[in-house]
C-alpha cells in the first residue's frame, strides 16, 4: 500500500454487509445519511462503507487543507486503516469528484469507479445552480474573519467554487471500469457528463430519471443501474 502522511482526522463511517468493500463518498454539505436508500440494497452484496468527509457529519474538519485532493488523500489513508488494499468507489457530487482525482493519483486501489453528478470545474454546472454559490461564497468571505460559522460556510462553499479544477486530459489516466451516471435533470450540465464519460478510457454513461439527488428521489432505478454495473 502507499504510504500516507498520518491521519489528523478519524472519520466518521457505518459499516454493512461482506464481500468487496465498496465506499460511498457524499457530495457537498452532506454526510454518509445521503446513501440511505443506498446502504441497506448494496450491503446484501458488498461490504459497503459509507464515510463523512474531512469537516462533514461527524468527522472532524483537522488541520490540513480543505479541498478536494486533501479529501482523496484522506480517503487513501482510511483505507490503509481498514486494511482495504483495492475497493469499489462510488462519489456522488463532491464525492464523484474526490473519486476522480483518487483514482487518477492512486489507480491500483480502485476496483470499479461510479462517478455520480461530478464535475471538472465550475463550467460543467448550470448557470442557475452555480450563480448563487458563488455569490454566496463571496458574503461568507466578507464575514469569514469575524466569524467561525461563516469561515466554516466559506470553506464549504470554495470546494464548488475553486474545486475541484481537473484538465480534461487528467482523466485519460483513470485505469478503473468506470460508470459515469447523472440524472436526467441535473444541475451538471448533460454536455459536462458525456465530456467526463468521452474522456475516461472505455466509460459507460447512465442517465437516471430525476434531478442531481436521483439517489434520494428514484433510488429503485439508481440502485439498478449501480447494481448491474458492478456485477457486469
Amino acid at each position: 500500500m502507499n504510504d500516507s502522511s498520518p491521519m489528523d482526522i478519524t472519520h466518521h463511517y457505518i459499516e454493512k454487509g461482506e464481500g468487496e468493500p465498496l465506499i460511498l463518498l457524499h457530495g457537498n454539505g452532506e454526510n454518509y445519511n445521503y446513501f440511505s436508500h443506498q446502504i441497506d440494497a448494496f450491503s446484501k452484496r458488498f461490504r459497503v462503507i459509507a464515510l463523512d468527509t474531512r469537516g462533514h457529519g461527524l468527522t472532524s474538519r483537522g488541520t490540513q487543507p480543505f479541498t478536494i485532493r486533501q479529501f482523496a488523500d484522506d480517503l487513501l489513508g482510511f483505507m490503509n486503516l481498514k486494511g482495504i488494499e483495492k475497493a469499489h468507489i462510488l462519489g456522488f457530487s463532491d464525492g464523484a469528484n474526490i473519486a476522480m482525482i483518487f483514482a487518477i493519483k492512486y489507480p491500483e486501489h480502485v476496483d470499479r469507479l461510479i462517478l455520480n453528478g461530478g464535475n471538472l470545474d465550475t463550467s460543467g454546472v448550470k448557470r442557475s445552480t452555480q450563480i448563487p454559490i458563488e455569490i454566496g461564497y463571496r458574503i461568507a468571505r466578507l464575514f469569514a474573519r469575524k466569524s467561525a460559522k461563516a469561515l466554516a460556510n466559506a470553506e464549504m462553499l470554495a470546494l464548488m467554487v475553486n474545486d475541484p479544477n481537473i484538465a480534461p486530459d487528467e482523466l485519460h489516466a483513470i485505469k478503473a471500469k468506470t460508470l459515469v451516471l447523472a440524472g436526467t435533470r441535473d444541475m451538471i450540465r448533460e454536455s459536462h457528463t458525456r465530456l467526463i464519460a468521452s474522456l475516461i478510457p472505455n466509460a459507460e454513461l447512465a442517465f437516471v430519471d430525476g434531478n442531481h439527488f436521483v439517489a434520494n428521489n428514484n433510488p429503485q432505478e439508481y440502485n439498478n443501474v449501480v447494481i448491474r454495473f458492478l456485477e457486469s
